[in-house]
């Protein structure tokens, strides 16, 4: 398939997880995927993994401003635009408001809203010239509906989807779509670490009965990514199993 045959994208924290995922769903569509993520030594698996490909990986930290200018004006240099950019990079640091220290709740802020925001300043200021792109920010249900022990990563992903409807607003008049897609409980290393009885509840809660794949929230990407969206700017695409119904 080419769909994005000639396409510039950028997936954040792509070497594992849904943003591996992603960065191969782009790849098989016959996208140019560059892998944005602190982890060199995952990026660089990834790459021998697809060998031979349009991949490339780049060692970026999102919350380094410094980190995001240099690598997206490499990539301009290279490519000359950027058409896709895929805010996915996260992490958690998970506590009651009474025991988060001020560590924990600086960390997530530092990557899940700040790092948003770096990546997205600075590749939609290049889209904007070119009167075209698409910024997709990865929110989250709780975002939506809040959840215990998250008050940190909530407050982030609230904030992404916050962010993309002023950003929307903003650069639609430029040609840029952009969009929030809020994932359910998806069978990642991340949720390895929540209790067994945890992940047996959230599937006998899910209307559709289990959680989420990796390729669930890739093929959202890929929807509102490509012209199949064209008419679809500052939404927040629940893709969740029906959870939150």
């Amino acid at each position: 398939m080419t769909q994005f045959k000639d396409k510039v994208i950028i997936v954040t924290g792509g070497a594992n997880g849904i943003g591996k995922t992603t960065s191969e769903l782009f790849l098989a569509r016959g996208g140019s995927v560059i892998c944005w993520d602190i982890n060199e030594e995952q990026g660089n698996a990834f790459i021998r993994e697809n060998e031979g490909s349009s991949l490339e990986f780049m060692k970026v930290n999102v919350a380094d401003r410094s980190s995001v200018e240099q690598a997206v004006n490499t990539i301009i240099g290279k490519y000359g635009k950027i058409d896709v950019l895929i805010n996915n990079a996260g992490i958690t640091r998970d506590s009651t408001l009474k025991k988060m220290t001020q560590e924990q709740w600086q960390q997530v802020i530092d990557v899940n809203l700040t790092g948003v925001f770096n990546c997205a300043q600075c590749v939609g200021i290049h889209m904007m010239e070119a009167g075209s792109g698409v910024i997709l920010n990865a929110a989250s249900i709780v975002g939506l509906y809040g959840n215990f022990g998250q008050t940190n990563y909530v407050a982030t992903k609230s904030g992404v989807i916050g962010m993309s409807k002023v950003w929307a607003r903003e650069m639609g008049r430029k040609g840029v779509r952009v969009n929030a897609v809020a994932p359910g409980f998806i069978a990642t290393e991340m949720v390895t670490t929540i209790p067994e009885k945890v992940i047996q509840d959230l599937e006998d809660k899910t209307p559709l009965g289990k959680l989420g794949q990796p390729e669930d929230i890739a093929m959202a990407y890929a929807f509102l990514a490509s012209d199949d969206a064209k008419f679809i700017t500052g939404t927040t695409l629940s893709v969740d199993g029906g959870l939150v119904l």
